[in-house]
C-alpha cells in the first residue's frame, strides 16, 4: 500500500521546492486514474456539476451528491490526499450549518474540506474543531453571479486584497489556499508571502502547486477553458474505440469463440 500524502507532507514539498501535483476525481474511473498518476491531492469538486452532471455552474450541486462522490472517491484513494468541496449553500455565515455538513464529508472519507471566499472567522472554528479546511480565492465559481460571468480577479487594487485574504485565511488555519484565474504576478506575490502552500488553477506556474479538472487535462469534453491544457485527446480514443465495437456487432466479427462461455 503507497504511503498516504499528509498535510504536512504538503508543506515539505512546499520548502523543498517541489511542485504539488492535484485534480478532481468524482468517481470510480477518475479516482483510479488519480491513484494510477500518484497526484498528491485529490479534489471531489463541486464542478462533478459541470463535467458529471452537464450544468452550466456549480450552484446546483448538493450536500448530498458530494457526500455520495465523496464515498466513491475516498474507497478508491490509497495514495493522494483526498479533499472535498463544501457546495454552495452549505456553509455561508452559519457555523452550525458549515460545521454539520463539513462533518458529513469527513464521514465520508475526505480528509479535509474546502471552501470559497474569505470566511475567516468560519475556517478558524472548522480549524478548531479538528476540520483541516483548504482555502480558495480569486474567481470562486460559486461567486460566478457576483462577478457577472468567468473573469480574472485581482487586477490592481483587487490583488492587494486578495493578499489581505490570503494571509488572513493563514492565520485562522487554512492548510493551503487554491488560487484561481488571477495576473500570475499577484499569485506569486501570494505565494511567496504565505506559509501554507497555493495551489494555482489558471494563475501563473509559480504557485505551490496545480490543480486542474480531470475532464479538461484528459480532453474528455469538449468545452476547454483558456487556462487548461488537454494531455490528451481522450473523447476522441474512446469515441473511436466504441465506434470499433459498433462496426465488429454489426459486421458480426465480435463475440467470437474466445468471448462467449
Amino acid at each position: 500500500m503507497p504511503n498516504q500524502v499528509t498535510i504536512r507532507d504538503l508543506r515539505k514539498l512546499k520548502a523543498a521546492g517541489t511542485p504539488i501535483v492535484c485534480v478532481t476525481a468524482y468517481d470510480q474511473l477518475t479516482a483510479t486514474l488519480a491513484e494510477r498518476a500518484e497526484v498528491d491531492l485529490v479534489l471531489v469538486g463541486d464542478s462533478l456539476g459541470n463535467v458529471v452532471q452537464g450544468k452550466p455552474t456549480t450552484l446546483p450541486v448538493t450536500m448530498a451528491e458530494m457526500v455520495y462522490h465523496t464515498e466513491i472517491v475516498a474507497r478508491l484513494t490509497q495514495r493522494a490526499l483526498v479533499v472535498a468541496d463544501l457546495p454552495f449553500g452549505s456553509y455561508g455565515g452559519d457555523p452550525h450549518l458549515a460545521f454539520e455538513n463539513a462533518v458529513a464529508l469527513m464521514k465520508a472519507g475526505a480528509h479535509a474540506v474546502k471552501l470559497e471566499g474569505p470566511y475567516v472567522d468560519l475556517i478558524r472554528s472548522l480549524v478548531q474543531a479538528g476540520i483541516p479546511v483548504m482555502g480558495h480565492l480569486g474567481f470562486t465559481p460559486q461567486s460566478v453571479h457576483a462577478f457577472g460571468g468567468f473573469r480574472v480577479q485581482g487586477r490592481g487594487e483587487a490583488g492587494e486584497r486578495i493578499t489581505e485574504d490570503a494571509l488572513a485565511l493563514q492565520e485562522a488555519g487554512a492548510f493551503a489556499i487554491v488560487l484561481e484565474l488571477m495576473p500570475a504576478e499577484v499569485a506569486s506575490s501570494i505565494t511567496e508571502k504565505l506559509d501554507v502552500p497555493t495551489i494555482g488553477i489558471g494563475a501563473g506556474a509559480e504557485c505551490d502547486g496545480q490543480i486542474q479538472v480531470i475532464h479538461d487535462a484528459l480532453g474528455l469534453g469538449d468545452f476547454k477553458p483558456k487556462h487548461a491544457k488537454t494531455f490528451v485527446e481522450g473523447l476522441d480514443l474512446l469515441s473511436e474505440g466504441l465506434r470499433s465495437y459498433s462496426r465488429e456487432v454489426r459486421a458480426k466479427s465480435f463475440p467470437t469463440d474466445e468471448h462467449s462461455a
